[in-house]
């Protein structure tokens, strides 16, 4: 664990109305934080399409913001004690989605059912490390919650051919990012640039959100 930093000290940052119908808690993956500029687009993205979105960071995160200190992931015991103190102490008035980046993904599903989520959302969910398509992680997917994944038709933790044979939960949904890798990024010559795909993940987001 973090030692200098408990959950309930870590950062957190908002976008949107605070009485919108939907409120995405939105984790950030393992080695950029809430600031990256993808994840601070696709928050605010999401915002302007009528969502609250607050963002926060997990301990080891706010360890290198706060006192410089470069430290590895926290274990998945303290990131999911992190996202559950979120969701004890963000006061909301519509419904729940838990939602992350990658790493943050993984713990979002993790405690999804259990707090009684309305939705978990996965960007680049890393179905599997790179290269060991036989790790799969469909265990941190919950079973009751309904789940969208957005994920990139290039990206090295799962791409189509290997999610199309996986057996994800009945609630699980895919949206594949054209030609994007695991931050979604799009290669020059597809024609498509990441705020094209940031715009479309957003839009595969509400949708899915408002069905």
């Amino acid at each position: 664990m973090s030692p200098s930093v408990a959950p309930e000290d870590v950062g957190r940052w908002e976008d949107g109305p605070p009485d919108a119908p939907w409120t995405l808690l939105l984790a950030h993956g393992a080695g950029a934080g809430p600031d990256h500029p993808s994840l601070v687009q696709l928050a605010k993205a999401l915002a302007a399409r009528g969502h609250r979105v607050v963002r926060y960071e997990f301990p080891y995160m706010a360890r290198r913001r706060l006192e410089g200190v470069k430290a590895g992931p926290d274990r998945p015991p303290v990131l999911d004690a992190t996202t559950r103190h979120l969701i004890a102490t963000t006061p909301r008035t519509g419904r729940l989605a838990l939602a992350g980046r990658s790493m943050g993904a993984r713990s979002a599903g993790r405690v999804a059912d259990e707090a009684g989520a309305d939705a978990m959302i996965g960007i680049g969910f890393p179905f599997h490390p790179p290269g060991k398509p036989d790790r799969l992680r469909l265990d941190d997917l919950p079973a009751a919650t309904p789940v969208l994944i957005v994920q990139g038709e290039r990206d090295p933790f799962g791409k189509p051919e290997e999610v199309a044979g996986y057996a994800l939960p009945s609630g699980c949904t895919v949206h594949w990012s054209p030609d994007g890798d695991h931050g979604l990024t799009p290669r020059k010559a597809s024609g498509r640039t990441l705020d094209d795909n940031l715009a479309d993940a957003a839009d595969a987001i509400h949708a899915f959100l408002t069905r």
